[in-house]
């Protein structure tokens, strides 16, 4: 199963805040942190803020953190969000897809099966679990996956 980049800056987002959760970044700390594009990383903090998962404050001491605590927020909830088109395969789609393989195919059920194991697992897993250390790694922190 792959996830979008999207969803991998997301939650290298709320990795980071849970590492250090007593402390607000700035997008752009994050983004040359991770070595992401600074408008596209703020097009994913304002989905994370409209999932819950985010807040902002203005002025000197400002920036984002966790909305909650770490250990409250599943991976599996965060990818949900952030992954709007989850199709593994095209009928997978909202809307059916146009598979020809209708109505005798046998390989739906059980990628459907193997997703909802994987969402399972993300389900067990907390930001808490996967937070990184503040250890100065600035830039080094690797890809999901």
């Amino acid at each position: 199963m792959r996830l979008a980049s999207f969803t991998d800056y997301g939650l290298r987002v709320l990795m980071r805040l849970a590492g250090t959760p007593e402390a607000a970044f700035s997008t752009g700390q994050i983004a040359d942190e991770f070595e992401i594009s600074r408008h596209h990383l703020a097009k994913v903090v304002q989905d994370l803020g409209r999932g819950g998962f985010v807040g902002s404050q203005r002025g000197r001491n400002g920036g984002i953190r966790l909305a909650r605590p770490a250990h409250a927020i599943t991976l599996g909830e965060v990818v949900r969000h952030l992954e709007k088109r989850f199709a593994i395969v095209e009928c997978f789609r909202p809307d059916g897809g146009t598979c020809t393989l209708k109505p005798q195919c046998r390989l739906k059920p059980r990628l459907a099966a193997a997703r909802e194991a994987f969402m399972s697992e993300l389900d067990r897993t907390t930001l808490a679990d996967c937070a990184l250390p503040d250890d100065g790694l600035h830039g080094s922190v690797p890809a999901l996956g």
